[in-house]
Parts: structure tokens; C-alpha cells; sequence
């Protein structure tokens, strides 16, 4: 149920709502609508505005907190392949980015681009991302379907990571490593800007 049609319900049992209350009270007619129904539907519209209206909204609350967890484990499916980019990336003497950062702040990837552009890792590092990549891949694979559950558009985002992992993994040359690692921080970025809200 969309927000919009939560609220306007929400309105429209608070005004009938409050309607029938105000009929109720300076209303002068004696008759058996206003003495019996009337009530009963007052009655009525205050529950319909708290079942339907506040209870929804708290559904809509916990599905958007589940599907940021399920977001969260699809990003921390990466961290390491994140981390050995972060620490290759890294200037002397500087602190490596938290776990917690690589896992939840999309500007790091803005970050991490910026400096793969400015920088060239040495090949021990790229030889780590490509063996990482190995490793990661089959998680990441398996996930798809996590993804799935976000929506088709996340769904294909994150295939296009596997890929990007996937060609990481069976890069072997400096050149092929660079772009695959490229255009995985690309695909995580986008993956990143898609709304998470139902």
C-alpha cells in the first residue's frame, strides 16, 4: 500500500470522522440515525484511521527498515574487494576507511573513483583485488536473487557488478584489471543511487 493512499484513507476517516461527531453534538434532531448509527459510526471511523491509517504506516516503516538490511548485506557482500582498493589507494601515513564506511556510505565509491583515476595501484595490489575477485564471486552470484527482492532495477545493477567481478576475476593484465575494478566502483554507484523506499 503507497504512502499517498495511506494518508489519504488516514483523511478521509478523520474527516468523516470528525463529521459525524460534530452532527452528533449540535445536531437537535431526535431521531434514530443520530441516537444509534451515528455513534457506531464514529466508533467505526476512529478505528478504520488507526487500523488502516497508523498500523499501515508502521508496516510501511518496518518493510523500509528490512529491505535497508537487505541492502546492507548485499553491499557488505563486496567489503573486502572495497578494502583492499581503499588500503592500494591509500596515502602514507593515512588511516584505512572504517568497514563500517565501505559498507554503508556510497561516497566512498565517489571517493575511491576520484583516486583510481588519479592513481595507479602497484601490481601486488591489483594481483589482491584479482584474487578477491576469485573469491567474492560466488557470493556474489548467489545474491542475485537478494537483489531481486529490491526491486528489477537493483536486480540489474547487481548483475552488472558480478560482471564487472567476474571480469576482474579473469583479468590478467594490468590494463584489464584497472577497468574491471573501473567499472565495478561505476555499477556499486549506481546500484547506490537507487531509492530504497516502498
Amino acid at each position: 500500500m503507497s504512502r499517498l493512499l495511506i494518508l489519504g484513507l488516514m483523511v478521509i476517516f478523520a474527516v468523516a470522522g470528525s463529521s459525524l461527531w460534530l452532527y452528533f453534538i449540535f445536531s437537535s434532531a431526535e431521531t434514530a440515525f443520530r441516537e444509534e448509527l451515528v455513534p457506531e459510526l464514529v466508533v467505526f471511523c476512529v478505528e478504520a484511521f488507526v487500523l488502516v491509517g497508523l498500523l499501515g504506516l508502521i508496516q510501511r516503516y518496518l518493510e523500509n527498515r528490512r529491505r535497508r538490511q537487505m541492502w546492507l548485506s548485499l553491499r557488505g557482500a563486496f567489503r573486502d574487494l572495497l578494502s583492499l582498493l581503499d588500503v592500494a589507494l591509500l596515502e602514507p601515513n593515512a588511516e584505512p576507511t572504517s568497514s563500517r564506511e565501505l559498507e554503508s556510505d556510497p561516497r566512498v565509491i565517489a571517493r575511491l573513483l576520484d583516486e583510481l583515476a588519479a592513481k595507479h595501484p602497484d601490481l601486488q595490489s591489483l594481483q589482491a583485488l584479482k584474487l578477491e575477485g576469485q573469491e567474492s564471486l560466488p557470493l556474489t552470484r548467489s545474491l542475485v536473487g537478494v537483489a531481486a527482492q529490491l526491486s528489477a532495477t537493483h536486480m540489474n545493477w547487481w548483475i552488472a557488478i558480478v560482471d564487472s567481478i567476474h571480469r576482474l576475476a579473469a583479468a590478467t593484465d594490468r590494463v584489464t584489471i584497472e577497468a574491471s575494478v573501473h567499472e565495478m566502483l561505476i555499477n556499486i554507484r549506481e546500484f547506490d543511487r537507487l531509492d530504497l523506499r516502498t
